[in-house]
């Protein structure tokens, strides 16, 4: 059985659980806010607006940043959207077959891929767009627009924060070795 739990009741139940550990609570719950406030957007947004687009979170994104900055190399594409070229490859995939993306040569390097946006993909995205917006204006509706701006101002000193400092910080934790591979969680194959 599916249990909900505000979030406050989960901020509750995590300060019982960890009790007098010695951690930073305020930072400990700005975080795992963030990352709640992130899913619940998705989940509504593909829920809602994306889903008579047929689209996926990661596929809007994707055809959102070719469709602000133009035709890109499939690495900035992936960067830009904060997915792996692996993924990426996947997703201008489904999005080609579907006639909203091309992939095309670099004029200078043959190994490099560029994605633009077809005719299709461009009205694609001008139609759902307001429609996007407006749920962004829905899931804002209990701030300001001063408190929107004082939000997106904190959240950009986090990215920031991420950006300047992140990779500094893996390689302390890390004593400078590259991080494992990632894993989906099950246990190696025994051979």
């Amino acid at each position: 059985m599916t249990v909900h739990r505000s979030i406050r009741e989960t901020e509750r139940a995590v300060r019982a659980k960890l009790g007098d550990t010695p951690i930073r609570h305020e930072q400990m719950v700005a975080v795992a806010n963030i990352y709640r406030a992130a899913a619940a957007v998705r989940q509504h947004f593909e829920n809602s607006v994306l889903r008579g687009a047929e689209l996926t979170w990661t596929s809007f994104v994707v055809l959102w940043v070719v469709w602000i900055w133009g035709e890109m190399e499939t690495r900035y594409v992936a960067e830009e959207a904060g997915i792996s070229k692996g993924t990426l490859t996947g997703v201008s995939r489904t999005l080609q077959n579907r006639g909203l993306l091309e992939r095309g040569g670099h004029p200078t390097d043959g190994r490099l891929v560029l994605l633009r946006l077809t005719d299709k993909g461009e009205e694609l995205m001008a139609e759902v767009f307001p429609a996007f917006n407006a749920e962004e204006v829905f899931v804002a509706e209990r701030l300001t627009d001063k408190e929107c701006g004082t939000l997106a101002d904190l959240l950009r000193k986090i990215v920031t924060q991420t950006e300047e400092h992140g990779e500094e910080r893996r390689l302390a934790l890390l004593d400078g070795a590259d991080p494992r591979p990632r894993r989906s969680g099950r246990r190696p194959a025994r051979g």
